[in-house]
């Protein structure tokens, strides 16, 4: 009798309807749960940030974008047409808000009718402008065009100044447009901030800034001074080419290894190629080699062969 009162106690109690309910609905519910998962596309990994960049390791970074850039475009150069620094200087200033190629195709008849700063110092007004219409804002320039001119005419006998500090005296001449001037009609070096190079400064991370003095300064404490002619050209070239405002060709890209802001633009090579704009050889004004020795290009191969000469030397010394 006793052990029949042990045996009633250890049985288990039965488990109440509303618990066995539960379990049966949790068990039906875990496939419908797993095939829910397995339906929900697999979230992204996280992308893992970039570790800090010293300035050094940049400066290294920097030069050795530029030494790519040269590889690529052995043959960059200033795209507009020119003869002399007078020319140069008013075409420089027709660029504003349009492309070279125009440009290249207005000066001809331009220079024909004002080929000195004397003659476009007495120019017509109205007749001016009809010639340059095809660049855009043409009243502003004429203007800029003759004043610029009267200034040299009276200020300047009639020459172009080489000082950074007489050309931007001068009306409708800034930084850029001076040391476009300085750079390729008279071997001064300088550094040409337009908006394909500041874009292209701030996305390889040599400067976060966006005025134009600001990133002139920036970048030219990273780059010795005689590679600041080329350096101008080789980046407009890559800005224009590849790395374009609104579509970056990424994937197109021989020097993305290098670049922090890879991934801004379209990284699949083959979308990337349709993205690519190479001169278009055969058209009037659109030139796809350098005048012979401009001096911009002259000066960096003779600084070159300096600094090649003076390793040479301390080689030897050796």
């Amino acid at each position: 009798m006793a052990e029949s009162k042990v045996r009633k106690a250890a049985a288990p109690k039965a488990e109440p309807a509303v618990t066995k309910a539960a379990a049966k609905k949790a068990a039906a519910e875990k496939p419908a749960a797993k095939k829910a998962a397995a339906e929900k596309p697999a979230s992204r990994p996280a992308v893992r940030p970039r570790k800090p960049e010293s300035h050094l390791a940049m400066v290294r970074r920097a030069r050795r974008i530029n030494r790519e850039l040269a590889e690529l475009y052995p043959y960059a150069h200033p795209e507009l047409d020119f003869e002399n620094p007078f020319q140069l200087l008013v075409a420089t200033v027709l660029s504003a808000q349009t492309t070279d190629l125009r440009v290249n195709q207005t000066t001809p008849a331009l220079f024909a009718a004002y080929p000195t700063p004397e003659d476009m110092a007495a120019a017509n007004p109205e007749e001016l402008e009809e010639i340059i219409r095809p660049t855009g804002f043409f009243r502003n320039k004429a203007k800029a065009l003759i004043g610029l001119s009267v200034a040299l005419r009276d200020e300047f006998g009639g020459e172009v100044p080489g000082r950074l500090a007489d050309l931007v005296t001068l009306p409708g001449v800034g930084r850029k447009t001076a040391n476009v001037v300085l750079g390729n009609a008279f071997g001064v070096p300088g550094i040409t901030v337009d908006t394909h190079f500041g874009r292209l400064a701030r996305r390889f991370g040599w400067t976060a800034e966006e005025d134009p003095v600001k990133v002139e300064a920036a970048v030219a404490e990273i780059f010795p001074k005689s590679e600041w002619t080329m350096l101008s050209h080789r980046v407009v070239f890559h800005g224009r080419r590849i790395c374009h405002s609104q579509k970056p060709a990424c994937g197109a890209c021989p020097i993305a290894p290098l670049c922090p802001a890879y991934g801004e633009g379209v990284t699949d090579p083959e979308q990337a190629r349709k993205l690519l704009k190479y001169e278009m050889g055969g058209q009037p004004g659109q030139r796809l080699k350098p005048p012979a020795d401009f001096p911009g290009e002259a000066a960096a191969r003779a600084d070159a062969a300096a600094h090649h000469g003076q390793v040479a030397d301390l080689a030897v010394g050796a």
